[in-house]
Parts: C-alpha cells; sequence; structure tokens
C-alpha cells in the first residue's frame, strides 16, 4: 500500500513525537466514512419534508406551525451551537466531536417517533439541531487536513453529493414506510443506524495533525475574537457567507415543500411524489454537485484563475430560473416532475466549489469556526426562515389562491432568492484571488 505523504507531528491530536501516515486507501476510506456522515445528517434533517402533510393531518396544525416546525425550531440551535462547537473542533480532537454528534442527532431523529403532540415533536426535533451543529464545521475542517487545496472543489462535491442521495433516501424509504407504517415509524427507521455509524467514526477514522495537508504546521489557535476580526476583513468570505446563505434560503425554503405542493396542487399522492422526487433529487443532485466540483477544479487550473470556484455558482444561480418558472406553473404534474430535474441539478453545482473555497480562505487554524459561521447564518436564514416564509405567504394566500397559494408562495421565494445569491457570488471573485493570497501568506 503506497504511503502518499508523511509527516512528523509536533504534538496535538495524533500524539507528541509520533509521526502521521496515511495512504491513498486510507484517505479515500477517510472521505467515504464522513460522506456517509453527512448522508445521514441530511436524511435526518430532510426527512421531515416528506412527512409533513401526514403530522398536518395528525396535529391539525397550520402550515405556519409546519414552517416552523421544519425550519426555526431545528435551525435556532442547529445553527448557534454550530460556534461554540466549532471552537471546540479547532483546539481538540475532531473524531471525537464527529462521532458524539451523530449519535445525539441519530437518537434524537428516532425520538421523534415517539412523540405523541406536536409540542413533543416539535422538541426532538430542537434536539436534532442540537446534535447535528456538530456535524459540518469538524467535518469540514478534517477533511480539509487529508485533501490538499487545488482538490478540494472535487472532494468537496463528492461529500456534498450526500446531499441529493440523502433527498433520495429520505423520499423513498420515509414516503413509503409513512404510507404503510405512519410517520413515526419513519423517523425509527432513518434515525437507529445512525448509532452504529457513530461508532464507525469513533473507533475507524485517525486525527491528522492540522496543515497536513498543505505540509505546514498550524500555530496555536487564534482567540475567537481575533478569528472573527480575520473573517468579517475577508471580503470574498462575507459574500461566499451571504451568497450561501441566501441561495440554500431559496432551495430548502423551496424544497421542503415540495412533496406538499405535487400533493395539494396536482393530487398526486404521498408515495407516487416521494418516488418521483427521490429519483429527481438523487439523480440530479448528485450529477450537479459532482460536475460542479470537478469542473470548477478543472477550470480554475486550465484557466489559472481561481475565480471560476465562485463564477460557477454564480451562473447556475442566474440559470436556475427559467426552471422555476416552468415546474411551479406548469399544468400538468409529471411533466413539470421533469422540468424540476433542471433546476435540481443546477441547485447542487455550487457546493463543492463554494465551501471548499470557504476552508481555503479560512488559513490553517481557523477551518472549523469558518464553517461554523457559515453554517450558522446558512441556518439561520435558510433553514430557520426559508421554510417558514413559504408557510407564513401560503396562509396569507389561501384567501385569495385557495390550494393554489402554495405555489404562488414557493415561486415567489425563488425568483427572489436565487437572483439575490447570484449577485454575492459575483462579487465574491472581486476580491477572491487576493484574499486567497492572503490566507496563504497568513499560514
Amino acid at each position: 500500500m503506497a504511503i502518499s505523504r508523511t509527516r512528523s507531528v509536533d504534538g496535538g491530536p495524533a500524539g507528541e513525537g509520533t509521526r502521521f501516515e496515511i495512504s491513498n486507501a486510507y484517505r479515500s476510506y477517510v472521505i467515504a466514512v464522513i460522506w456517509l456522515v453527512m448522508l445521514l445528517r441530511f436524511v435526518d434533517l430532510q426527512i421531515i419534508a416528506v412527512l409533513l402533510e401526514s403530522i398536518r393531518a395528525e396535529f391539525r396544525v397550520s402550515d405556519t406551525q409546519l414552517g416552523l416546525l421544519s425550519g426555526f425550531a431545528f435551525a435556532l440551535f442547529y445553527g448557534t451551537l454550530g460556534i461554540p462547537i466549532a471552537w471546540l473542533a479547532d483546539r481538540y480532537n475532531r473524531r471525537n466531536i464527529i462521532a458524539a454528534a451523530v449519535g445525539l442527532w441519530s437518537a434524537m431523529t428516532a425520538v421523534c417517533g415517539l412523540a405523541q403532540s406536536f409540542l413533543a415533536l416539535l422538541l426532538a426535533r430542537v434536539g436534532v439541531g442540537v446534535g447535528e451543529a456538530g456535524g459540518a464545521p469538524p467535518s469540514y475542517s478534517l477533511i480539509s487536513d487529508y485533501v490538499r487545496p487545488e482538490k478540494r472543489g472535487t472532494v468537496f462535491a463528492l461529500l456534498n453529493s450526500s446531499v441529493p442521495v440523502g433527498l433520495f433516501i429520505g423520499f423513498l424509504v420515509g414516503g413509503w414506510v409513512n404510507e404503510y407504517h405512519g410517520w413515526r415509524a419513519a423517523f425509527m427507521v432513518v434515525g437507529l443506524p445512525g448509532i452504529a455509524v457513530a461508532l464507525l467514526v469513533r473507533f475507524t477514522l485517525r486525527e491528522p495533525p492540522r496543515g497536513h495537508s498543505e505540509q505546514r504546521t498550524a500555530g496555536a489557535p487564534s482567540p475567537l475574537s481575533e478569528t472573527l476580526r480575520y473573517l468579517w476583513s475577508v471580503r470574498a468570505y462575507r459574500h461566499l457567507v451571504l451568497a450561501t446563505s441566501i441561495f440554500t434560503l431559496g432551495a430548502y425554503g423551496t424544497g421542503i415543500w415540495v412533496p406538499s405542493f405535487f400533493v395539494r396542487v396536482h393530487g398526486m399522492n404521498g408515495g407516487e411524489v416521494a418516488t418521483w422526487l427521490a429519483f429527481i433529487y438523487g439523480s440530479g443532485g448528485a450529477l450537479g454537485v459532482v460536475l460542479g466540483g470537478v469542473l470548477a477544479d478543472r477550470l480554475a487550473a486550465a484557466r489559472g484563475d481561481r475565480r471560476w470556484y465562485v463564477w460557477l455558482p454564480a451562473i447556475a444561480s442566474v440559470s436556475i430560473m427559467p426552471f422555476s418558472f416552468l415546474v411551479y406553473l406548469w399544468p400538468d404534474a409529471y411533466q413539470a416532475m421533469l422540468l424540476q430535474l433542471g433546476t435540481t441539478t443546477l441547485m447542487y453545482s455550487w457546493m463543492g466549489p463554494a465551501y471548499g473555497t470557504v476552508q481555503s480562505l479560512a488559513g490553517v487554524e481557523r477551518r472549523a469556526m469558518a464553517a461554523a459561521i457559515n453554517m450558522l447564518v446558512v441556518n439561520l436564514i435558510s433553514l430557520g426562515m426559508g421554510p417558514l416564509i413559504v408557510g407564513v405567504a401560503s396562509d396569507y394566500f389561501n384567501a385569495h389562491f385557495g390550494t393554489e397559494s402554495l405555489r404562488y408562495s414557493i415561486l415567489t421565494l425563488a425568483v427572489v432568492a436565487f437572483t439575490w445569491a447570484g449577485v454575492h457570488f459575483h462579487l465574491a471573485a472581486r476580491t477572491l484571488r487576493e484574499d486567497l493570497a492572503r490566507a496563504e501568506a497568513r499560514a
């Protein structure tokens, strides 16, 4: 087994005076396990979308309450707790943090299936958010120490292919388990396997020294106040945080209501909608996220210009617009479903380039914190507000449009969010080269 890189460790998680050696095969294994972690994270996050109609029927709640359940109540803790967890991840063993987080959110997802009231379900979803706060920031930081900067667009795209695959599993498994056994069983089925994955992370992954992929030795972690000042001073980082947050506001805010849209407006049954959307998000999303990362890496290398890491997401944001109008205004349900494939492919193409670039802009000592701040804003804006905005707008428009109200509330959010996000991706490109050079010089 060929050893790809060896370097001394002068203390830290791997142990003082030891050498950290990894093979290409082991690096691939680490990426695969973190991919599985992120898969479970998104299955447990997204499965509620296909269960909303059943929950609404049992507890007799409004769209506003469903928006609160699927968005703000979850995102408030998910986002805010990411900051202290990232502070720990920049200083202590990231593998252990990830393992504990996976175990907690998986257990709380299963607990959702035990809820006998809307309030109990809401509190259980808060518990899922608390666990998932420890997922992405330490995972992104860990992978960045296994993967060199010029490969991160592709690898982060591969990691984020877990999102559409998670949607596939969430829609397919959640939809059909709900159809035959109820929404409580669906939460149980997707939650319990995460306990085993938590053990896999804890006992098979190794904690790399910080800066390993760049062959640098990390200094002492910066104080939180200094980290915040530095990240705020990086204009490309600020615009990327806004771009990813506003884009996800459109993607999650519309996506969480898509199953309900096809059930209410087009009269499809829950199992049928779940199957269609499982394959659309699974195939279109996976294709978009992988192509986006690979294409960004190749364009940046071929043109010698890393601004392609943000130009490509800007192009995708604008290109979504015609598909959005067609999907939500098209009269035929099945043709609208096929058009959704185009929206989905574009919707996931930005993830690898954008999140890989956030890690490169952060520098060695503050990767987890940079990801956590990004995720805080993403979660509070998109997960917190997206579903709630659509739910409140749908209740408001109901007096004028009846069951059609959901159509126009979703479309309005899509138009505003994707256009706005494209502007910030473009603005990030204006200082990206200088900001990357600054991060590398500081390291």
